[in-house]
């Protein structure tokens, strides 16, 4: 993986584009253009005249949830991260320490003797069986970790409780303390997000297609760049875990396939409008690069000994040095490509995370 240096407290986007000055949209944030190794400073506003007519943007439309909600387990007070509603009506919740910021990863023992003592092997120190109370009387009941990757994840089972009704009324944006505040859920929603018939959506916002304004979107369909919508609905990453992404549900639509392979074959750019649009694409992609219609629970993880099969760029965040995203960026540009890329971040100055600027990775331009 990309070796960074350690990125700067004072790089953190703290609040919005949009809230930083008078006049300012979602659109206010600086882009870095990779060709290859060669790297250009541009504005989110450029977009339009970087990319050409038969170019296709993937674009993710999961909406996002308020998935964070106070709870207590005894006595003691957490913050319930919910992640993922399995099949079987179960959700995947992290359960976090309150800091005033925001959440901090819970520490070990965190929880110890907060309801039902803690077994040796449970890291925050909560058993099976404890369970958390939620505001309006809701219960979750804690079952198993997630998978062998430790218990940061648990599988969580709800007591007479309806998770999707607790979030609307009582649930709030994940945030992280490197913001400066809670924000509404509206902040959180792209200019894609469309409401899901069963409710469900994602637990942490698609934060590469932040930027977009509709004025934006009107603009790239007038210079001939089309949209292919799909759908992942992604799970709670944790700032401090950096481990790979959980499996996730997606799906990508026999027209959103269609579109993808037709810019294939007539020589446009497939782009990927974030790493989650790049996970649900790779994830309906055969060897051949061909896409076809597809849902359901995706594991796959995008490294460079795997590579991608239908997707030419990807326009993504900035993501930290031991991020695991930094393995897919490689796959789709190779890894000079990024640390290049990555040096003039840091060089320029340019704001991380979900709030922060962000990165178009584009094919090396032919010199013939």
């Amino acid at each position: 993986m990309t070796t960074a240096p350690t990125v700067p407290e004072e790089l953190s986007a703290r609040v919005p584009a949009e809230q930083r000055g008078p006049g300012l949209d979602r659109d206010a944030v600086r882009l870095l253009v990779s060709h290859g190794t060669e790297v250009a400073h541009h504005v989110f506003q450029e977009l339009p005249a970087l990319l050409r007519a038969g170019d296709l943007l993937v674009v993710n439309t999961s909406p996002t949830l308020a998935a964070a909600v106070n709870g207590r387990i005894g006595h003691t007070r957490v913050v319930v991260h919910f992640s993922t509603r399995g099949d079987d009506g179960r959700w995947a919740v992290e359960l976090r320490e309150p800091d005033g910021r925001g959440t901090t990863r819970a520490r070990a023992g965190a929880f110890a003797g907060a309801g039902a003592g803690g077994p040796a092997g449970m890291r925050a120190g909560v058993p099976a069986g404890a369970v958390v109370r939620l505001p309006g009387g809701a219960r979750l009941v804690l079952e198993e970790p997630l998978d062998g990757r430790g218990d940061r994840l648990r599988w969580a089972r709800p007591a007479g409780t309806e998770v999707l009704g607790v979030l609307r009324e009582h649930g709030r944006p994940i945030r992280y303390s490197y913001t400066e505040r809670d924000q509404p859920l509206s902040v959180y929603q792209t200019v894609f997000a469309l409401p899901e018939a069963d409710g469900t959506g994602s637990a942490e916002m698609p934060s590469a297609a932040r930027p977009f304004t509709e004025r934006l979107v009107v603009e790239l369909v007038r210079r001939g760049v089309q949209f292919a919508p799909v759908t992942l609905h992604t799970g709670v990453a944790s700032a401090e875990a950096h481990e790979p992404p959980y499996p996730e549900r997606y799906r990508v639509p026999e027209a959103s396939a269609r579109l993808i392979n037709a810019a294939r074959a007539g020589g446009g750019r497939v782009v990927a409008v974030g790493t989650t649009a790049v996970r649900a694409v790779e994830s309906a992609a055969g060897p051949g690069g061909v896409v076809r219609a597809d849902g359901g629970w995706t594991d796959l993880v995008v490294t460079p000994e795997r590579g991608v099969h239908a997707v030419d760029g990807l326009l993504t965040g900035l993501h930290e040095p031991e991020a695991s995203h930094l393995l897919m960026l490689e796959a789709v540009a190779g890894r000079a490509a990024v640390g290049r890329a990555y040096e003039e971040a840091l060089r320029g100055r340019y704001l991380w995370h979900e709030f922060g600027d962000v990165h178009l990775i584009l094919p090396a331009e032919s010199t013939h």
